[in-house]
């Protein structure tokens, strides 16, 4: 029987029951999320439904956030295969300009698709706002604007161009403006013009 040494500097192995209970907690969450609507996640409910003991779930996920970030993780990870090596217009291999007008409707798309979602995390903190994938968005998107206007801030512009891609913004936009996904990204490349 060979046992796995652990690698310094990474976390030691999952234990396959806790593998196990990871994935039936976000199975679970993610069934209460259609079903009810994210803004009746609870982790105690989650916890009931899944038969696992509530400290597990605190223990693997910490908070509310952190059990959002697990549901949005998987899509959140093929969205950034997707713009860092996957075709153009969004992957490498266009204009940086056309890339930054790809990646900003994808975006949107994004949101649109896990809205009640990033509702929850982006209604979080400011630390937990602006970490993780908002984070990851925005360096991204600082780096092709840096290559599309190396005389222009290319950090301020990141932030810029991500402001009007929030959920809170877009679920706004949707439900009381009756605007659809490509009328948002519409208005984006208005934005993108005057730049």
């Amino acid at each position: 029987m060979s046992r796995e040494l652990p690698i310094a500097g990474q976390p030691p192995a999952e234990r396959a029951d806790a593998a196990r209970n990871r994935q039936k907690i976000i199975e679970v969450a993610a069934r209460m999320v259609a079903a009810e609507g994210a803004d009746n996640l609870s982790l105690d409910e989650v916890a009931r439904e899944a038969n696992v003991g509530v400290g597990t779930v605190y223990r693997r996920f910490g908070d509310r956030a952190g059990l959002i970030y697990a549901l949005i993780d998987a899509k959140e990870r093929e969205f950034q295969a997707a713009f860092m090596t996957g075709p153009p217009p969004v992957g490498p291999g266009a204009p940086p300009a056309e890339r930054v007008r790809a990646f900003l409707h994808a975006l949107i798309d994004r949101k649109v698709a896990q809205r009640e979602l990033f509702l929850l995390l982006e209604a979080g903190p400011p630390k937990a706002r602006f970490s993780g994938p908002y984070q990851v968005h925005h360096t991204h998107l600082a780096t092709l604007l840096a290559q599309a206007r190396p005389d222009a801030d290319a950090r301020f512009l990141a932030d810029a161009l991500l402001a009007p891609v929030n959920a809170c913004l877009i679920s706004h936009q949707q439900s009381e403006r009756g605007m659809t996904a490509e009328a948002i990204k519409a208005g984006m490349d208005d934005l993108l013009r005057l730049l």
